[in-house]
């Protein structure tokens, strides 16, 4: 038996703060990850597996816009055409009531545990293997219930469990997308556990496989790398099963990272950027710049303008794109000796927890993106780096006039 697992397709995703891009790259990036999938279900088809497993998040939300409705049932019809069977579940985004998802009734295809009850469904492959499929589909945007623990006792057939959760964590706000305990997933013993929710590829266990295949079309820098799916291989007489990842994105996010050790001309430093952007793919950079206190002011509102990003793009391989600057400074704040504890002190004011969620309210309120941003920590570093790059170049740019 074959069969192939992916989840978080996201296929509706707005693709937030990509606008400034030229609407040729805008439209091949809104369409990566009806491209991916597209490829995922030509993989299916041409290695003519027994089942594909939906594991929630298929569209960016529970109202998706008619395009990508039309899409999906379209991609579901070649596989039902295929006779390949289709077991879905819904996850946060797309909780979504099952007519619209726009596909007909039919044998080969199954949204799984409506109205969040868990629910089993079994089949037989066309060589005879019986198998079951155990899973939920949410109705809200989130489950704060374990809801791992209704799961049945595993059958004599070879057991597939299917959820769109996330394991549970230490604050109990954090608990809200169907929490549950690695322990208890191994502990029941399916012999596949096809999970779903977080965009990062990992196999959570080996012995039994429980497994998240990341999302389909990375859709940020930090969704960096290959993305696709798993296909796997069951040996019908051990029930021994064998996966291996498939890459489907069209394109990839990659970080690279430039440092300066002296101060450059802008040629130069154009040099140095384009030649540190190679690709041999159609790729997306997130361009960090180490030593940006090398930088005067002039030179760091340039290199943060998209039109300059776009003049580099321009000259990159593959329809790649410059779509971000960081800034790491390499040395300390050039602050005279008397002001640098009253300095240290505004640094620790500002970004300290309460005092940045507050400056930050406004702006994380609008939308669910920018509200995790607000409380990453990895991003409350960036903005501190560029604050610090900031008023590094502005206090160069007094101490030029001065001398």
């Amino acid at each position: 038996m074959k069969f192939i697992h992916f989840a978080d397709a996201h296929l509706d995703s707005p693709f937030l703060g990509l606008s400034f891009l030229p609407s040729k790259s805008f439209n091949q990036i809104q369409k990566a990850p009806m491209q991916s999938l597209t490829n995922i279900v030509d993989l299916a088809i041409k290695e003519n597996v027994d089942l594909v497993l939906i594991a929630g998040d298929t569209f960016d939300s529970f109202k998706p816009n008619p395009s990508a409705q039309i899409f999906f049932a379209r991609e579901i019809e070649r596989l039902i055409t295929a006779k390949i069977q289709v077991v879905m579940i819904l996850g946060n985004h797309d909780h979504m009531a099952k007519e619209d998802l726009l596909v007909p009734e039919n044998p080969y295809f199954k949204l799984l545990g409506e109205d969040e009850k868990v629910e089993t469904a079994s089949y037989t492959t066309k060589s005879g293997f019986e198998y079951d499929v155990t899973g939920f589909s949410y109705l809200a945007n989130h489950i704060t219930d374990d809801l791992a623990a209704q799961f049945p006792p595993k059958s004599n057939h070879y057991t597939f469990g299917i959820m769109h959760a996330q394991e549970r964590a230490g604050l109990s706000s954090q608990n809200v997308y169907a929490p549950f305990s690695l322990s208890e997933l191994q502990n029941l013993n399916y012999d596949y556990f096809a999970l779903g929710h977080i965009h990062l590829r990992q196999v959570l266990s080996e012995t039994p496989l429980i497994v998240y295949p990341g999302n389909i079309q990375g859709r940020h820098i930090n969704e960096n790398g290959p993305k696709g799916c798993y296909l796997g291989t069951i040996d019908e007489q051990t029930k021994q099963t064998k996966i291996h990842f498939v890459q489907t994105n069209l394109i990839s996010w990659d970080k690279r990272q430039l440092e300066l050790t002296k101060p450059i001309a802008k040629t130069e430093l154009e040099k140095m950027i384009i030649n540190c952007l190679k690709a041999a793919a159609t790729t997306y950079f997130c361009l960090q710049i180490k030593g940006a206190d090398f930088l005067n002011e002039k030179e760091t509102e340039l290199i943060q303008d998209s039109d300059f990003w776009q003049m580099i793009s321009e000259k990159l391989a593959h329809g790649s794109q410059l779509v971000d600057v960081r800034f790491i400074n390499g040395s300390k704040l050039a602050v005279a000796v008397n002001d640098q504890k009253y300095f240290k002190q505004a640094e620790e004011e500002i970004f300290a927890t309460d005092q940045f969620a507050q400056i930050s309210k406004d702006w994380s309120l609008k939308t669910e993106f920018t509200n995790n941003l607000a409380q990453d920590s990895d991003f409350i570093q960036e903005v501190k780096q560029l604050a610090e790059v900031k008023l590094n170049s502005k206090l160069k740019g007094v101490n030029d006039e001065i001398n």
